[in-house]
């Protein structure tokens, strides 16, 4: 049965919530100090994690803006969305097409009251409070399939989501199922945490310490993934130029203006078309 409690009461202040920890990041003030504590353990050893969140959401932005203004997508499934903050998706994609419709999703109640209560009065976005682990029954939510044609090219988004997504839990198989529900013509969006490996293994330690202090930091947990084992998270779909890539490297908006820090190249992120 559904828990009927408003969600202020389904709040656990004394856990980390990974929506809480990206607002955190990004200099938000919906959390609390259990979610500032984790930020504290990560900058300990990459102390440019909020330049790294930055990053993350311009390349939302660039996806977003490309995929409304040049493709004429108009539908768009924001999984894990966490937070609203500056430049969400149904901003920038209803700045080039006003009748965008957007579906947040998240697990975390905080992030559904607030972006509830900011999208009243836009009625072509909503928020759905589901586990994205769960294709099917997310697929299948009325809040979903009451907002969106999902017989009709829509743009999947996983963020910096699947990362927070166990081995155990198959994050590949997660995707698959998404993949293999969506229509011909949908696109499907991606950042995730990569470990370089031995192809850079400074940069590999940063990203292995990095993945054990968030499992140290309790609830919140990131898992950083091979190149390879990122890709095949979408599937046989065709993927555009450049491909998978570090973040600054997906058609950035101009030259870069200072060096990157190491913890800014240990994010990958890419864009992909089903025929």
């Amino acid at each position: 049965m559904p828990d009927e409690r408003p969600p202020s009461t389904r709040i656990d202040t004394t856990r980390p919530s990974i929506a809480r920890v990206y607002d955190a990041g990004l200099g938000g003030k919906d959390n609390y100090a259990v979610d500032r504590q984790v930020i504290e353990q990560v900058n300990a050893i990459a102390q440019h994690q909020t330049e790294v969140a930055w990053m993350n959401r311009s390349f939302l932005v660039r996806v977003v803006r490309y995929l409304s203004a040049q493709v004429g997508m108009d539908q768009f499934l924001d999984l894990g969305s966490g937070l609203p903050t500056v430049q969400n998706t149904h901003q920038v994609a209803q700045a080039h097409r006003p009748d965008a419709r957007v579906v947040y999703v998240d697990n975390d109640p905080v992030c559904n009251a607030h972006g509830r209560a900011l999208l009243e009065e836009n009625d072509r976005t909503t928020f759905v409070e589901a586990d994205l682990t769960g294709p099917k029954e997310l697929l299948a939510h009325p809040e979903v399939t009451g907002n969106l044609d999902l017989s009709k090219p829509l743009v999947l988004m996983q963020i910096g989501t699947l990362h927070h997504v166990s081995d155990e839990q198959d994050p590949a198989a997660i995707m698959r199922e998404y993949v293999d529900a969506l229509p011909s013509g949908s696109y499907v969006a991606m950042t995730h945490f990569w470990d370089p490996g031995d192809e850079n293994p400074d940069l590999h330690r940063v990203a292995d310490e990095a993945q054990r202090r968030m499992g140290d930091a309790g609830m919140v947990t990131g898992w950083f993934r091979g190149r390879e084992e990122i890709a095949t998270m979408f599937g046989d779909l065709e993927p555009l130029p450049p491909g998978l890539v570090e973040l600054h490297e997906w058609w950035p908006d101009g030259p870069a203006t200072r060096e990157l820090w190491p913890e800014e190249h240990l994010m990958l992120g890419g864009l992909a078309h089903k025929p």
